[in-house]
Parts: C-alpha cells; sequence; structure tokens
C-alpha cells in the first residue's frame, strides 16, 4: 500500500514537472515571438533571458527565508583578562596549555632567545631610513 502511493506520489510529480517544463517552453517562444517583431533575433532571445532571469531572481527571493539581524556583539576585554578568566574557569585546560608551553619552550630554545629579543628589542627593529651622500 505504501509502495503504491509513493509510486503515485513520483508519478505526479514527474506529470507536475513536465507540464511545467512546457509551459515555460511554451511561454519563452511567445515571448521570443513577439520579441522577434521589433527586434533582432539577438535581441528577442535577450529579452527572453532577462525575463525568465526576473522571474528566477522573484522564486528566489520569495522561497528563501529573511535571516534574522544579528545583535551588535559585545565588547571584548583584553586578551590578558580572557585568559586570565579562562583560566579561573578551566584550570586543568590553561595547566595543560602551560604544560604545551613550556615543553615547547624547552624542546626549542630557539624560541626563547626569540622572544627574549623581541622584548628587549621593544621599538629598536623599526626600519630606519638611510641617506646615501652621493
Amino acid at each position: 500500500m505504501i509502495v503504491r502511493r509513493l509510486l503515485s506520489l513520483a508519478a505526479a510529480i514527474a506529470a507536475v514537472t513536465a507540464a511545467v517544463v512546457v509551459c515555460v517552453a511554451a511561454a519563452a517562444f511567445a515571448l521570443y515571438a513577439v520579441g522577434r517583431i521589433w527586434l533582432t533575433p539577438a535581441g528577442a532571445a535577450a529579452v527572453v533571458a532577462i525575463a525568465f532571469a526576473l522571474v528566477a531572481a522573484g522564486v528566489a527571493a520569495l522561497a528563501v527565508p529573511k535571516a534574522p539581524e544579528l545583535p551588535d556583539p559585545p565588547e571584548q576585554a583584553p586578551l590578558v583578562d580572557q585568559l586570565i578568566a579562562m583560566a579561573k574557569a578551566r584550570p586543568l585546560v590553561a595547566l595543560g596549555a602551560a604544560a604545551a608551553a613550556v615543553t615547547v619552550l624547552v624542546r626549542n630554545p630557539a624560541v626563547i632567545s626569540a622572544i627574549v629579543g623581541a622584548f628587549l628589542a621593544g621599538g629598536a627593529g623599526a626600519p630606519q631610513t638611510r641617506t646615501d651622500p652621493k
């Protein structure tokens, strides 16, 4: 019984789809014939294309639901405050992150020297303009 209803539904959908295709083709040809009276064949074809593009845009505008408005995002606290709040909320995650950072620093001492050098250099790394005495 269910299979029979599903097959009947599929046949009905196919029949409606075929009817829609025939109607669209007939409407396109009719619009082309009317446009051909005043325009060249290319111009009439362009009129048909524009008309069906407008129809497609209208159907899409009706079919797509309107997106809800998003509220303004709240102001974010500075990164250090966020990290401290996260560490207070999840101390085990903070401990794991600290352990991972220490492991990376111990296994690669160049990272430590790069970090220390960046802090000590401050603004010394700013590019300077050269003046050539030519």
